[in-house]
């Protein structure tokens, strides 16, 4: 293990490995297949290549996505370690002469897509190489109880018949409930004992949930109070995703966007100049994202809410992958849940439909519940609660409450004289006396509560108040092709005046980090010498280096050596040019 560690320093830039690293390589290079759950971020990657550059011969990474293979054989190549990958991007040239690559040993790592595991010649070429390793990533995938069950990944299985020896197993995921888990084990061969999981909880991402907030106008407040941080918008639709990215980009801001609906080229052009930080935010589906190692995404914001808790678990984990403090925000509607289950009815096998649905409630759960948000998601992945994260919008919720009771009392009462048959829209309507067509055809203008808000809000105003009644159970939504709203029991008892209705006030956006004019300088000289090489910013040095770097401001060119994520790899290739800037800097400055 000795040899592991400096191998970590030398490439990485690490003096020590994280939990649960040491004990996964460990059992790696005992020849014992293991299955490792660590958080997104939580470096399951070092896990495979450290012991990768240990073994003698060829280790095999079979990921779902070509995002990250690029990704991450980028960064191995940046640390001097000989990497390539196979997916459908390559021509047939390019992967005959990858094989030679590897053939010849001149390879440590190749990653493949499962797909490419259907290919009986590419079996059979893989069965004349040495491999003494098989990381399956996303190993999720692989179970039928998984969010994102893949049956190409059922194909692994052939592999094992390949060599006369079987090589040892490495399964990663992110997302695991305790039933996931039991299925990779049992379809790869992996004793219970084997299993390392290291916990659910990131200690530097900040959970959020927001109810009944006027989204457009959140994001563009949070965007202009954040505007040197990075960040990713997840939408459930193609539509909402062109809507968000049409609206910021009026606003000027330097956004990408991505979703199935765009042709592959403008995807993977979108993605690269995220990447690269030419686009400072991504609009984007979950067709976005899972294998994207991007390590200074300070914020991911959801627009609507996910449809299953490992999704939202495994987007919002996008965000603080250096470690540093970061931000995840989910901005809930009750219409998301309508979007939600006609995307599940559409989009699933028949047989899986019923146990969306129930995810589904799991997620609408989240976001009501009042608890820490943190240990939600520890609970549901089967994790023991720890105690509350005090870093949650739940936890650290000081705002203000207001007695909103007589005006839940009037929306209430407008809704029963409208006979509870009609949208959030319509009763808004009625309620600031809209002079729309529809309410004078229905007679809604001689109700007594016509118009009985006027004045007091808007019309979108009242819809958000609609939206914190349905949340707080008062009124409850009945869906069909044009939903509708009826007042519940709780709703009743306060329309008798046995219950009260408090709300707190608005939330107020705020500010990430405060600005660091040494970061600055050092973040355009990171994206200088990306361009020049060709690579994305994070694959120099990730935000967390730039960070250390500006808290140790190091005198002499040695002490760079002491700044995390600087190994002697990276020392050797840009530690002239970082401390001349920093010299500079701090000229100018004085």
């Amino acid at each position: 293990m000795e040899q592991a560690r400096q191998m970590l320093q030398h490439h990485f830039g690490y003096d020590a490995f994280r939990q649960g690293q040491a004990q996964i390589i460990e059992q790696t290079l005992q020849g014992q297949s293991s299955l490792c759950v660590m958080p997104t971020g939580g470096g399951k990657s070092i896990c495979y290549q450290i012991p990768a550059l240990m073994l003698e011969g060829l280790t095999i990474v079979i990921s779902p996505l070509i995002s990250l293979m690029q990704d991450q054989v980028e960064a191995l190549r940046a640390a001097n370690i000989p990497a390539a990958y196979i997916n459908s991007t390559l021509t047939a040239q390019e992967v005959d002469e990858t094989m030679q690559l590897a053939s010849a040993g001149y390879l440590k790592l190749l990653y493949i897509a499962p797909e490419r595991l259907e290919s009986t010649t590419f079996l059979q070429a893989l069965s004349s190489l040495t491999v003494p390793l098989i990381a399956v990533d996303e190993a999720h995938c692989i179970s039928q109880w998984g969010h994102d069950f893949r049956p190409s990944y059922r194909s692994i299985q052939k592999l094992f018949t390949l060599w006369p020896q079987k090589p040892t197993v490495l399964a990663l995921t992110a997302t695991a409930t305790p039933a996931v888990c039991e299925d990779i084990r049992q379809l790869l061969s992996i004793d219970e004992q084997a299993t390392v999981i290291t916990g659910f909880a990131r200690d530097n991402l900040a959970l959020t949930v927001l109810i009944g907030e006027n989204k457009e106008r959140y994001i563009k407040n949070y965007l202009m109070k954040n505007k040197q941080e990075v960040g990713i918008i997840y939408a459930a639709t193609r539509k909402a995703v062109d809507a968000i990215y049409d609206m910021l980009s009026r606003s000027g801001e330097a956004v990408a966007k991505y979703h199935a609906g765009l042709s592959e080229e403008l995807r993977m052009a979108e993605q690269e100049r995220f990447l690269k930080d030419e686009a400072r935010i991504m609009v984007a589906t979950n067709a976005f994202g899972m294998g994207i190692d991007k390590s200074n995404v300070r914020f991911v914001l959801h627009y609507q809410m996910p449809r299953n808790m490992e999704s939202y678990y495994q987007e919002a984990g996008r965000a603080g992958r250096d470690g540093l403090p970061s931000a995840c925000l989910l901005l809930y509607a009750s219409g998301d849940v309508q979007t939600q289950r006609f995307l599940i009815e559409q989009t699933q096998d028949e047989a899986r439909i019923t146990q969306e649905l129930a995810k589904l409630q799991t997620m609408v759960d989240y976001c009501h519940t009042e608890g820490c948000l943190q240990n939600a998601i520890l609970s549901y992945f089967g994790e023991e609660q720890e105690e509350p994260c005090g870093r949650c919008s739940n936890c650290n919720d000081g705002r203000a409450v207001t007695d909103v009771t007589e005006d839940a009392q009037k929306v209430l009462a407008c809704v029963v004289r409208m006979g509870q048959k009609f949208g959030k829209t319509m009763v808004a309507q009625v309620l600031i006396g809209s002079k729309n067509q529809k309410i004078a055809e229905f007679g809604f203008a001689r109700l007594s509560t016509y118009g009985i808000l006027k004045g007091q809000y808007s019309s979108k105003d009242v819809s958000n108040f609609i939206e914190f009644l349905i949340a707080e159970g008062l009124l409850a939504v009945k869906h069909g092709t044009f939903p509708t709203i009826y007042v519940s029991a709780e709703g009743k008892e306060v329309l008798l005046g046995n219950r009260q209705v408090m709300r707190k006030e608005a939330v107020t956006v705020k500010k990430l980090v405060d600005n660091d004019p040494l970061f600055e300088h050092l973040r355009v000289l990171r994206k200088e010498i990306a361009d020049e090489e060709k690579v994305p910013p994070f694959v120099v040095f990730s935000d967390k280096t730039l960070r250390d770097l500006c808290d140790k401001r190091p005198a002499v060119l040695e002490d760079l050596r002491q700044v995390s994520g600087i190994g002697e790899v990276k020392f050797d290739k840009y530690g002239k040019r970082f401390f001349e800037a920093l010299q500079s800097f701090v000229e100018a400055s004085s």
